[in-house]
């Protein structure tokens, strides 16, 4: 056995309450401060894709730099750039070329921020964030996403290429004469969106996977480490809490917008959107109150299990009573006139008494119920 493992501290620090914050994992989820500009490392590889597409024609090309997209700023049809991998000036040089706020620059390169839309006079710009489900971690992955939509454009940056949820979205521009490439660019945004949103109902019934695998160690009651299992999911559903409800206001905010980005005809797509995010927080809801009823139930057999202790250890106590009592009194340090303290058959009856008066005590206590 390790006997590292065994050591007291290590358990000891989680007495003093604030300690029981300062897991890595719980400094992830919580590292927020608005005040404080986190440092993000430049990307060592960046993978820009262009799909530049219309009715009848897709030109698809994946260029070494961002230069290579300047020429489809006005190509006469919709494109798509999706870029991978964030380089501070590589993204300073798009947004300039298709004249991008500057502020919009400073959001894309933020970190740990929240969900959002912001509109301007070309340009609607959103911010989320794609989540995904490690297996091997058994946590939830987040990656930031930047979307552009512009005349006649829309442009993404994703901080990993290793992995995204748009793999569907290529399929259908590889199709002539798709529905996706018949309309226009606020269209795109809308199945980008959807992808995403889609994507949160994969990673919540993984999660939903492993609650239901705990109940049953709860229900079982033979994990002892059940209670660190309950924890780690509520960490996990605090991801979600965090990433859906900002997400709502930001689809809301393409409902209530009249910009002229945006095509009337499309706004039952973005009001799909709108109620697949409102199920995913009602299911994301959901699932903490699952989580709450399972502590609770945990903590309620921990504390039946204890009562079951109690009581066997009063029970026995009780049964040692008469004995302890009998053996007192016979073993007192003084001469009494109790004649059959002084008899032979004096030893044989004090044992006698210890041992039916308990008999009858466990004859009443079963008789009452009490155990």
């Amino acid at each position: 056995m390790n006997m590292e493992s065994l050591r007291p501290d290590k358990y000891l620090k989680y007495l003093y309450l604030p300690n029981l914050f300062t897991t890595k994992r719980t400094k992830e989820i919580l590292s927020v401060n608005p005040t404080v500009e986190p440092l993000r490392e430049e990307a060592k590889e960046v993978i820009v894709t262009v799909y530049d597409y219309d009715a009848e024609h897709l030109e698809e090309r994946k260029l070494s730099s961002v230069e290579g997209c300047f020429p489809y700023k006005q190509s006469g049809r919709t494109t798509w750039i999706n870029i991978d991998g964030l380089r501070k000036a590589d993204v300073e040089a798009v947004c300039t070329h298709f004249d991008i706020h500057p502020l919009v620059i400073e959001d894309i390169l933020s970190m740990n921020q929240r969900p959002k839309m912001d509109e301007a006079d070309n340009s609607i710009f959103c911010l989320l964030n794609m989540l995904y489900y490690n297996n091997e971690k058994n946590a939830v992955e987040q990656e930031q996403i930047s979307i552009i939509l512009a005349k006649d454009v829309v442009i993404s940056f994703q901080e990993d290429a290793r992995r995204d949820v748009f793999n569907p979205v290529r399929e259908k521009l590889r199709v002539a004469n798709s529905k996706l490439r018949q309309r226009t660019a606020d269209l795109l945004c809308y199945v980008l969106l959807d992808m995403i949103v889609d994507n949160y109902f994969i990673v919540m019934e993984k999660l939903g996977n492993r609650i239901e695998d705990v109940e049953e160690e709860v229900t079982r009651g033979n994990n002892p480490h059940v209670l660190a299992h309950i924890t780690q999911l509520r960490k996990e559903l605090i991801v979600l809490k965090r990433n859906f409800t900002p997400v709502r206001e930001l689809v809301n905010g393409f409902l209530r917008s009249d910009n002229e980005l945006l095509e009337d005809r499309h706004t039952k797509y973005y009001k799909d959107v709108y109620d697949h995010i409102v199920q995913a927080i009602d299911l994301a809801e959901n699932h903490r109150d699952v989580m709450v009823s399972m502590q609770d139930l945990h903590i309620n057999n921990v504390n039946l299990k204890m009562n079951e202790v109690m009581k066997v250890m009063a029970i026995v106590t009780c049964l040692l009573a008469p004995a302890t009592v009998i053996g007192g009194i016979f073993g007192m340090n003084f001469d009494t006139n109790v004649n059959f303290f002084h008899q032979q058959w004096g030893f044989y009856v004090a044992v006698s008494l210890m041992l039916i008066i308990p008999v009858g005590m466990l004859w009443m206590f079963r008789r009452r119920g009490w155990f």
